[in-house]
């Protein structure tokens, strides 16, 4: 498991939003269709960038993104600490353990920004046509990209990345994108096109093979071995600003920055990708990785242990100066944290003994006493954002849900959103919820013996695993612990599985738990083939990315309908009847959020005044101040 400051993807950066959020800045919005032509019945649109609905804030001739320094320096250091354990450089593999940050080496066709949502523009493709039925699209590729052996990247090497995925990927993405894609075909060097199934949506088509990650063909077939299925520690050969210059198996990996990046000066890059290295040092358990932070081992950390926030950052390089804290927004609605029900398990498919199970948890305690009360509470699977349900449905989102028919269960109509309920923060156990507890228990058949355990008609106790790793942050761990207290309390047989990371890798992957504490779902503003991947049926026993198992009708017809929206305004009611069936559904009991970003860096580092609302940037925005950094070697605070 990665510490939480390194964000690592399995998958294409396909982003699940296209609501616009009010106030970001103040850019002219130009339509996609800087070209459009009649070809027999149907207008193709041709255009630097993709949306759904047609809007793209950057024109053709933009220079660089708003958010970015155009002018910040190149070179310096970014070291990050992990902890954890692993035995692959192969992200897209379903076995092993990846390293962190392999993705850095492999550009796309069309990458999305951090200041809008749903909006793409060309990378390795200078720009893209289509019809008004997307039933196809061509990118135009850029011919002076190259992979960081020298070769060109072509349009065939587009058709066998996409293949790759197809044949070898992560089960839930192949199928859904096989379904999806009907043809991938190399028009030539630079020209490649994809067909997809009309009988499907169109939502997601475009956005979702332009954002594949392009491999070499040619390093593929010099060896047959060499799958995208296998775990490894020889690194495909990619045409990203980044390549793997060392690693040391569970201690550290060091990409560098190529000297001959072919996209370094494009107007989408332009102020991005400015460390000559990115060092990612790995440590056996949290402890051991603050301890070499305070030490200078690495030099950024994004915390999300409030424990550690509230009362370990009072060292004396913060005193000096010599270390900064940084407490930044975020603009992302959080995503959906919490313990998630494995409802594959028999007793979970009872609601009750899930309300039940839920109501042990007191978030109010909880977080006053481990937690230093700097989480907020969550109900909202969109927390925050427009789109969050409130109280019963009404006007637009009533009609939606009534066009649904009989798959909508009448009280969700009728009744208030589900909010996570209240607690007593001034002791752990709260006697009311305790008490509503084992009436629920009760009333599911599930009674208490002599011995006080809870037993079914068939003399079988009610048992839960609750299954997490030994690198887990020290304020998680206690959350388990005081969990467990109170569902014992109500007779509950609760064992804490406490596994080294590699172990809890494989179980999480094989949905060996009743219980876990999961940050794997992920929110959403926007509709999209990633819908179905987290929370659609189809998926649902293998998905990587739906822990829970969830197989619902009512949440499958409100993410198809969605897929059918032809209006931001109707896309967002979608949503928000997904949002309020979400909640209805109940298999995530949440924790709470942090609302903010919370950052501690060696004072060498600076950022862009106007960080964009969906993303921190560390990576690829901030910048190394050398006279800062010669400074902190010279006082002895960084080696």
């Amino acid at each position: 498991m990665v510490h939480q400051q390194i964000a690592v993807r399995a998958l294409p950066k396909t982003t699940l939003r296209t609501l616009t959020i009010g106030g970001l800045m103040a850019l002219t919005v130009v339509f996609a269709a800087s070209h459009v032509r009649a070809e027999g019945h149907e207008k193709v649109i041709e255009s630097h960038g993709y949306s759904y609905f047609g809007n793209l804030d950057y024109p053709a001739d933009f220079p660089h993104l708003a958010y970015v320094n155009p002018d910040a320096p190149k070179g310096g250091e970014i070291a990050l600490g992990a902890s954890g354990t692993f035995d692959s450089l192969n992200p897209y593999s379903r076995k092993g353990s990846a390293g962190a940050l392999t993705t850095l080496q492999y550009d796309q066709l069309i990458e999305t920004t951090s200041d809008a949502v749903g909006q793409y523009y060309g990378v390795v493709a200078h720009s893209i046509e289509y019809p008004e039925s997307r039933d196809w699209v061509i990118f135009h590729m850029r011919p002076e990209a190259t992979f960081s052996d020298g070769t060109p990247v072509t349009a065939e090497d587009v058709v066998y990345s996409h293949r790759l995925f197809i044949e070898q990927g992560l089960p839930s993405y192949a199928q859904a994108v096989g379904r999806m894609v009907t043809g991938a075909e190399a028009l030539d060097d630079h020209r490649v096109k994809f067909t997809f199934n009309p009988e499907l949506s169109k939502r997601s088509r475009i956005e979702t093979v332009g954002s594949t990650p392009i491999f070499s063909k040619a390093w593929f077939e010099a060896d047959e071995t060499r799958r995208l299925d296998e775990p490894r520690l020889e690194v495909a050969i990619g045409s990203g600003p980044y390549i793997l210059e060392s690693y040391d198996i569970n201690r550290q990996i060091v990409y560098t920055l190529r000297d001959d990046y072919w996209g370094k000066d494009l107007p989408f890059n332009k102020g991005r990708h400015n460390y000559d290295t990115i060092r990612i040092e790995y440590f056996t358990d949290q402890t051991a990785s603050f301890e070499a932070f305070k030490a200078g081992v690495y030099t950024i950390r994004v915390e999300s242990d409030p424990k550690l926030w509230a009362s370990s950052y009072d060292f004396p390089k913060i005193d000096s100066g010599a270390v900064v804290k940084y407490e930044l927004a975020n603009g992302s609605p959080p995503n959906p944290t919490g313990f998630v029900f494995n409802l594959a398990k028999p007793e979970f498919q009872d609601r009750r003994v899930r309300e039940a199970v839920a109501l042990a948890f007191n978030f109010e305690w909880t977080n006053e006493s481990l937690l230093f009360g700097l989480y907020a509470p969550r109900s909202s699977f969109v927390e925050g954002t427009p789109i969050e349900a409130q109280d019963t449905p009404t006007g637009a989102e009533l009609a939606f849900l009534e066009a649904l028919g009989d798959v909508v269960p009448p009280e969700l109509l009728s009744d208030p959103v589900r909010i996570t309920h209240a607690s007593d923060g001034s002791r752990l156990s709260d006697r009311r919820n305790m008490r509503s507890a084992s009436g629920l228990l009760e009333d599911a058949g599930w009674t208490v013996g002599d011995d006080g355990m809870r037993r079914n008609v068939d003399g079988q106790p009610l048992e839960i695993t609750l299954l997490y790793p030994t690198n887990i942050q020290d304020s998680v761990d206690a959350m388990h612990e005081t969990y467990a207290q109170n569902l014992e309390q109500l007779g509950i047989a609760v064992k804490l599985e406490k596994v080294d990371p590699s172990q809890y890798t494989n179980r999480r992957r094989d949905r060996d738990y009743d219980m876990m504490y999961s940050t794997r779902y992920s929110t959403f503003l926007s509709t999209g083939g990633g819908l179905s991947q987290m929370y659609g049926s189809q998926e649902a026993e293998f998905s990587l990315f739906n822990p829970a198992g969830l197989a619902s009708p009512l949440v499958d017809a409100i993410i198809e309908a969605s897929f059918t929206t032809t209006t931001q305004e109707e896309t967002d009611i979608a949503l928000m009847a997904l949002d309020r069936a979400l909640r209805h559904e109940f298999f995530v009991v949440p924790t709470g959020y942090i609302a903010d970003h919370w950052v501690a860096a060696y004072d060498k580092y600076e950022f862009p005044e106007n960080l964009p609302p969906y993303d921190l940037g560390y990576l690829d925005l901030w910048w190394v101040n050398e006279d800062k950094a010669e400074a902190l070697r010279a006082s002895g605070a960084l080696n």
